[in-house]
């Protein structure tokens, strides 16, 4: 006979979703449950139906005080898998936000920055959390302080976007550029990277930002495309599943707290820099992002910045370890790669798309650089690529 567990997890973002596809994995591999899902959004209340549901177990993610005690009244075992709160007397399974914290912390340090700063929501253990590892690690290896900005996420404490974006730009306003930021998930992230743009600061040679979850809609809306790191969503699924199974056959949990690590960090543009001191240089490197595909040339980088090609020419080698026609190849290159992988364009097309007047020519430097064939990397590319692209 089936057990019927209750999710209570909701689907509005790629982190529940994500959770909810390990779950599903497990039932999977052991097809016991016959499950009931509400669709429901992190803020919603504990649903109406569960004062008189009579079932086997339960895996929250939405778990209030009022749900605790529902809970508690029906007697059935809960995994708790909210991350929005400190320690609870329930089994837990929750990404390692200290973790994540500190691979953002290497992420940034790996590209030279010696300024850092935590954009975060206020009230939110799991943003705490990741603000104190962050900061712990940037400021044991950087001469300064790390600087912080927090505000409500939601509730009658949080401001209009338009009242939040302009206390967001006047923190950045008072710091001193080149520097980093982690932002607590990629929804702040969002808000940097626009409250930048109100500024006129540029993302990534000014300002680099590096968000959290991976919500590769929402990276690629950002303009410039936001690095993530990558949590491990799924696998806090699965072993909140595990653990409830363990729960209901009244098996003593050897882990009552897991926690889960991250994966890694999807790389996009917003971090693809070393930090830069020279004004005029992160300009003209900009300048390439912005118009590589376009059929880019050097001279244009030059008559268009207030850069000489000499100091262009030995900078750009000095902070990339390449040429400038070398960094606009680059820029081309990576381009292309994201095409392949997130869409059925032609080859040619492609070719056209990132600036190259004849397709054959993308071909040739494709492969000098790669090492593949642009056949080759989109059969191996997977469909939905989380990881680094380099």
């Amino acid at each position: 006979m089936k057990r019927h567990v209750a999710l209570i997890v909701e689907t509005s973002s790629i982190y529940g979703r994500d959770l909810l596809a390990g779950i599903v994995r497990f039932m999977r591999m052991h097809d016991e449950w016959s499950v009931f899902l509400e669709q429901r959004d992190l803020f919603k209340q504990p649903p109406a139906w569960l004062n008189d549901w009579h079932g086997d177990g339960i895996i929250s993610r939405a778990t209030t005080p009022k749900l605790l005690e529902a809970v508690k009244k029906t007697g059935v075992p809960l995994v708790e898998v909210t991350d929005r709160h400190g320690e609870v007397d329930k089994p837990q399974v929750r990404s390692d936000d200290a973790a994540i914290g500190r691979l953002a912390a290497e992420h940034l340090l790996e590209r030279g920055f010696q300024r850092f700063g935590f954009c975060g929501f206020s009230g939110e253990a799991w943003s705490a959390r990741r603000e104190a590892a962050f900061v712990a690690s940037v400021e044991a290896k950087s001469s300064t302080s790390c600087s912080r900005y927090n505000s409500a996420w939601h509730g009658r404490a949080a401001r209009a976007w338009e009242d939040e974006q302009q206390c967001m730009a006047d923190w950045l306003a008072g710091l001193e550029p080149p520097l980093a930021i982690m932002a607590c998930n990629d929804v702040r992230g969002q808000q940097v990277i626009d409250a930048c743009s109100k500024l006129n600061l540029v993302v990534p040679e000014q300002v680099a930002i590096v968000g959290v979850d991976n919500d590769e809609l929402l990276c690629r809306i950002c303009s410039p495309p936001l690095s993530s790191v990558i949590p491990n969503a799924e696998t806090v699924g699965f072993r909140a599943a595990e653990l409830l199974a363990q729960l209901m056959n009244q098996e003593d949990p050897p882990e009552p707290m897991q926690l889960i690590e991250p994966l890694g960090i999807a790389t996009r543009q917003s971090t693809d820099v070393v930090a830069i001191e020279d004004r005029d240089l992160a300009a003209a490197l900009h300048y390439i992002r912005e118009h590589a595909c376009r059929g880019l040339s050097v001279s244009e980088v030059v008559k268009h910045n207030t850069i000489s090609r000499s100091t262009l020419e030995r900078q750009v080698r000095k902070y990339l370890g390449r040429t400038p026609q070398e960094e606009i190849r680059h820029v081309q290159i990576k381009r292309a790669k994201e095409l392949l992988m997130a869409t059925d364009l032609p080859a040619e097309r492609i070719a056209v798309l990132c600036g190259f007047e004849h397709p054959e020519y993308l071909f040739v430097v494709f492969k000098r650089i790669t090492g593949l064939t642009t056949t080759e990397f989109r059969r191996q590319a997977k469909p939905r690529s989380r990881g680094k692209i380099t």
